[in-house]
């Protein structure tokens, strides 16, 4: 919407990994390092993990467009799996045509693969995104599958990325033996407020800004402060930022102009006490094996109902930004 009044060849602040945008702070340099000195290495497995948007993701984007063509590569995103779903997951990644659901068969399927593969002079690399959801016994799965080799040259390579509870769960001393094949681990951080700044002028010099919007740096430092140098938050806070400040014909973006969005972002994800109580009134039950169906589907019904009113929130704002562009377009045109 604003990336033609800017000047702009795309949305510099999109929530879509890109390897373009990838910015290289001192600790995702050193990530990054990790991952490709997990590549040269060809075995094992590399662990990243740190809190929710911290670009973990983008890591992962950005080395994928790495590679050269001796590596095929499939990145999954895995939820609460059984083994036997991990490995049709994995199955499904690669292509392999899986045939019912016998888990011995679909290992059969993707032994096969693997060794066709190395026969080819290629080998596999599987990353795991939102690895902390892999239960104990799906991690097992993953090690047994690295075992897998041809004259002592691994046929499987996974990186693993996830939220810090996966540090915890692979400190379990029944994963002994997968702790053992982690040949890098890598934690991320939230970028400092140098970084942060550092990361929307690198975002925006992608997409050919030239100083249109201008941000005073007092601006920044607060638009760092509100999204505590997380990634995602910031490209969710910019991109609103350059909403507004597009929306009411603003050439620079200075204090007042970050409260505003900073207002405006918390009051969307703030509810009524009222609702809040009308769609939780059921998570209040106390669970029990009995009960516990029930309650799941309860849970569920609750946070589709939630969802629910931030979706006709969200329809709603966006009706109206239409509205008044067509408003302003209109009284343009009487004045013109």
């Amino acid at each position: 919407m604003y990336e033609a009044h800017f000047g702009f060849t795309a949305k510099p602040f999109q929530l879509t990994p890109d390897p373009r945008f990838f910015y290289a702070s001192s600790c995702h340099k050193k990530a990054l390092y990790y991952l490709l000195y997990g590549l040269q290495q060809g075995e094992g497995f590399i662990v990243i993990t740190g809190p929710i948007g911290t670009g973990k993701s983008t890591l992962a984007s950005n080395i994928l467009g790495s590679l050269d063509n001796q590596i095929v590569a499939t990145q999954l995103s895995t939820s609460n799996l059984s083994p036997t779903e991990l490995l049709e997951h994995i199955a499904n990644g690669f292509g392999v045509d899986v045939k019912g659901d016998n888990k011995a068969e679909i290992i059969k399927e993707i032994e096969t693969y693997l060794f066709q593969l190395n026969h080819s002079g290629k080998r596999a690399l599987l990353i795991i995104d939102e690895a902390q959801n892999l239960s104990h016994e799906s991690l097992e799965e993953l090690r047994l599958l690295s075992n897998y080799q041809v004259e002592s040259r691994p046929l499987l390579q996974t990186f693993l990325l996830g939220q810090e509870e996966l540090r915890t769960k692979l400190q379990h001393p029944s994963l002994i033996q997968f702790q053992q094949r982690i040949i890098a681990s890598f934690h991320l951080r939230a970028l400092d407020e140098s970084e942060t700044k550092q990361y929307v002028l690198h975002r925006l010099a992608q997409v050919g800004w030239t100083d249109k919007p201008a941000f005073t740096e007092q601006a920044l430092a607060k638009m760092s402060q509100h999204t505590q140098g997380v990634p995602r938050k910031i490209n969710i806070f910019m991109d609103r930022t350059l909403l507004m400040t597009y929306l009411e014909e603003k050439e620079l973006v200075d204090t007042k102009v970050i409260d505003a969005v900073a207002k405006e972002l918390k009051s969307e994800f703030e509810q009524e006490p009222t609702q809040i109580s009308a769609t939780s009134a059921n998570s209040n039950k106390v669970v029990s094996p009995q009960n516990n169906e029930e309650f799941i589907r309860d849970l569920v019904q609750d946070l589709n109902e939630i969802l629910d009113v931030v979706l006709e929130q969200k329809i709603a704002y966006t009706k109206l930004i239409d509205t008044l562009i067509e408003k302003r377009k209109s009284l343009r045109d009487r004045l013109n």
